[in-house]
């Protein structure tokens, strides 16, 4: 039997066509070249919001996305043309539906935008067609993988779709895993993105690296960062004074507890610059570095990471304290035996041990590791740091090879 909701459906004028569409009437749609009396028909449902109408409409537009790229790459080869032309007029604006709204014409207006951040393989058809397929913008890396950077705005809508594309190229290609940098500015990408199988991989104040393995086997992309390093501080003066602080924030607060000064290394610095600068940001004593005495590893310890510090010992340039008000409650030059004869340094075996290696340093027992400066292969500097008894036999011993 005859649904009878299509009884009641009429041809009406509308800017969609239940058939395929050509590329000349798509510009007359638009106005991009002249046309007489002539208007696309479509069945629409006469009952308020049928959901029959909407869905057919829906799918429809889905179908005409393909024809806005011909359009696009039409309008691209042949702007000088249609600059020149006296057919070209402005676009009509075009009628809304409820359920759907200005949706088309957005798509419209931000094509030159997508095409920005994604590139158009052609491949020629018969009867002078062109079948055209859009995909990313990618690098690859040194790993068998590709990195897209989204530089552009662009619509989730559109993204999808390109994104899926994309994927199956790769996948085709043998490509293993994909890096996705989205700036801050373009978050609406990520449900996108996640819906495609990528997870997080990390995150920076500007931007978000999302990552998906593409093959069939075990994923081998490396995890985020596992450490973090920070520095702790061993500041001596001539009368055997350490210099300690104490701070007003964090476990140690209120405690009455002295320790020595600790930081965090920043990313892209030298353990050797960073202990100088949380000395000189806590205290204002200047200092050198002298070399690292010893180093803790730790799991778990700040949002699951793992934590490496590094103790190291400073020689003081100068002495008069001026203390950083918003992280130390208060800082002085302390005998090292008071230091070390604190009750939390020695029921706490790891603060024991550490006072015990600075004592020994103090009393010129015991050796650490000194920096050395070298240059890599692309002429960065790095820092080694090992004994210093050997190191001048082995740098001399360098030089005269």
């Amino acid at each position: 039997m005859k649904d009878p909701r299509l009884t009641a459906c009429q041809d009406r004028p509308y800017p969609f066509s239940t058939r395929p569409v050509s590329l000349m009437e798509i510009c007359q749609l638009h106005g991009i070249i002249g046309a007489n009396s002539w208007s696309f028909r479509f069945k629409v449902c006469r009952q308020g919001n049928c959901p029959l109408g909407s869905e057919l409409y829906n799918q429809l537009l889905r179908s005409r996305v393909s024809a806005i790229n011909l359009l696009y790459l039409f309008l691209s080869t042949n702007k000088k043309t249609l600059q020149a032309s006296s057919f070209a007029a402005a676009p009509p604006p075009l009628p809304k539906r409820p359920f759907l709204g200005d949706r088309f014409s957005f798509m419209i207006k931000n094509m030159s935008i997508l095409t920005s951040s994604m590139s158009v393989e052609k491949q020629f058809m018969p009867e002078n067609r062109v079948q055209q397929v859009e995909l990313l913008n990618s690098i690859n890396d040194l790993h068998g993988g590709v990195v897209v950077n989204i530089e552009q705005p662009m619509d989730s809508r559109v993204f999808s779709p390109l994104l899926r594309a994309s994927i199956s190229q790769w996948r085709q290609q043998g490509k293993r895993g994909v890096w996705i940098k989205l700036p801050i500015e373009h978050a609406n990408l990520v449900e996108a993105a996640v819906k495609e199988g990528f997870r997080y991989h990390h995150a920076e104040p500007d931007y978000l690296m999302l990552v998906c393995w593409l093959p069939e086997t075990t994923d081998t992309i490396p995890q985020n960062a596992s450490h973090r390093v920070g520095v702790g501080a061993f500041v001596m003066n001539n009368q055997r004074e350490v210099l300690v602080v104490q701070e007003n924030s964090g476990k140690f607060k209120g405690t009455g507890v002295w320790k020595l000064p600790t930081g965090v290394v920043n990313e892209g610095e030298d353990l050797c610059t960073s202990v100088i600068r949380e000395v000189k940001e806590e205290t204002g004593v200047e200092t050198e570095f002298v070399e690292v005495l010893a180093f803790r590893q730790s799991h778990k310890s700040f949002f699951g990471k793992s934590d490496l510090l590094f103790i190291c010992m400073l020689q003081p340039r100068t002495f008069d304290i001026e203390k950083q008000d918003l992280e130390i409650e208060a800082a002085q030059w302390m005998p090292i035996e008071d230091y070390a004869a604190q009750p939390f340094i020695q029921k706490q075996e790891l603060f024991n041990f550490v006072a015990k290696i600075c004592l020994s340093k103090s009393d010129r027992n015991y050796v650490g590791f000194s920096p050395l400066a070298t240059t890599t292969a692309s002429g960065k500097t790095s820092y080694l740091y090992f004994n210093n008894q050997n190191m001048k036999h082995l740098v001399t011993s360098d030089n005269q090879q």
